[in-house]
């Protein structure tokens, strides 16, 4: 009975052991990318809102709030994928 409650207890410890080593790191380059994705994206936000400004200025508000609603779902998308990414690498 002694040898089972031992090779129980090996067993586990060597499954909750695997199962720590499985929770992988985020790796430095994965880290570099997240942060490059990230100034990317604040860029091209940062560069649709001027377009938006420019827009409503020439051509008013009305007739560019098509546009403006483009360029937020368009920044939607990349936050997304950004966040996307950084799970991927985290997971990995």
């Amino acid at each position: 009975m002694k040898k089972n409650n031992f090779l129980m207890a090996l067993l586990l410890t060597t499954f909750l052991g695997l199962g720590i080593n499985l929770m992988a790191e985020e790796t430095t380059a994965e880290k570099i990318e997240t942060s490059t994705n990230k100034g990317v994206d604040n860029v091209k936000s940062t560069y649709r809102n001027a377009k938006n400004e420019v827009c409503e200025m020439i051509n008013g508000k009305m007739k560019c709030i098509g546009k403006k609603i483009k360029n937020k779902a368009k920044d939607l998308k990349d936050k997304a994928s950004t966040k996307a990414t950084e799970i991927k690498n985290k997971t990995n």
